[in-house]
């Protein structure tokens, strides 16, 4: 039988390939938009850039919201949602998928379905915490995600007190339930593993753990901040997402996203007049000399110098 080889690859299917081997992992975002900054999509979009991901962004709905609190929310349509989905599956290499604040039961059916259609990328789930949000759509939203979603998800993030209050409402133990309770909850649900942050300890520290039932697979203890912050949950899974998206294991991930997470809490900032917000590209702000100081004005970026007015509009 003779062999016949099969033509060499085209320039273009190489040049495309190498491009593949080199650009940022793609990691598709599903979360509301956030306009204050502090959470939601636009801290998905920070964290994965700055961890060295592609972040692939599908809106499913809008917070309306300040840095200090959230007074709304609008859902997306389920269509719309899964439309923006579809179109970057189609094209872009997604790695892992991290699902956060969704909005409506509608919309986790039609990203539960994407994600069976995608069975082979991870899943990773972050549940923030809707105390803010009327009772009656918290537990229609926790239903449907537990449904539909956790036996789809790869690695739960969320809360102690957040996870404790949705997946053991009936824990009647004297003891706080502690990692692994958890983990074994959700495992009922299909989800091997989960990442439950702040976790109380004495003299004001708290305790991060990645758990499955069995065992403790990543923890991290660290000293509260003097501090009230939001968006530190959409962080971390963001991280953590990106991480295992450009090949990280997932106990290496986890301890990388949490040391991230530390520095972001660490450079934290307060645009507002509400909370700190995390500063997701704390790597890249300039370090500071000591022959500089604020009175250097020559040393101050200019507006004028790049051919931008100052703002002084004349009527």
């Amino acid at each position: 039988m003779s062999h016949q080889s099969s033509p060499p690859p085209s320039d273009e299917a190489v040049s495309l390939a190498s491009q593949a081997q080199t650009s940022p992992a793609c990691v598709m975002l599903f979360n509301a938009s956030d306009p204050s900054g502090a959470g939601g999509l636009t801290a998905d979009i920070a964290t994965v850039a700055s961890v060295g991901g592609h972040p692939v962004a599908v809106v499913t709905g809008a917070y309306i919201r300040d840095t200090a609190e959230i007074f709304d929310h609008f859902s997306m349509d389920d269509e719309a949602v899964t439309d923006q989905a579809r179109a970057a599956l189609e094209d872009l290499p997604v790695q892992v998928i991290k699902i956060g604040f969704v909005g409506s039961p509608e919309n986790i059916s039609a990203i539960a379905e994407l994600a069976a259609d995608y069975a082979e990328l991870p899943v990773v789930s972050y549940m923030p915490n809707l105390s803010w949000w009327q009772d009656s759509l918290i537990d229609q939203y926790l239903d449907a995600f537990r449904e539909l979603i956790l036996p789809q998800t790869s690695v739960l993030v969320g809360n102690h007190s957040t996870l404790w209050r949705w997946l053991l409402p009936d824990w009647s133990s004297d003891r706080s339930p502690g990692a692994r309770d958890i983990a074994a909850a959700a495992a009922e649900m299909g989800v091997p593993y989960t990442l439950v942050t702040g976790i109380p300890l004495p003299e004001q520290f708290i305790e991060n753990v990645l758990a499955s039932p069995e065992a403790v697979l990543c923890s991290g203890r660290f000293e509260l901040f003097d501090a009230t912050f939001t968006g530190a949950g959409d962080t971390l899974s963001a991280a953590l997402t990106s991480l295992l998206a450009c090949g990280s294991d997932l106990a290496e991930a986890c301890t990388e996203a949490l040391g991230y997470l530390d520095h972001c809490l660490d450079a934290g900032f307060r645009p507002g007049m509400g909370h700190v917000v995390p500063d997701r590209m704390f790597w890249a702000e300039p370090e500071d000399t000591d022959d500089s100081t604020p009175d250097d004005k020559d040393d101050q970026p200019s507006l004028e110098g790049f051919g931008f007015p100052s703002h002084d509009t004349k009527h």
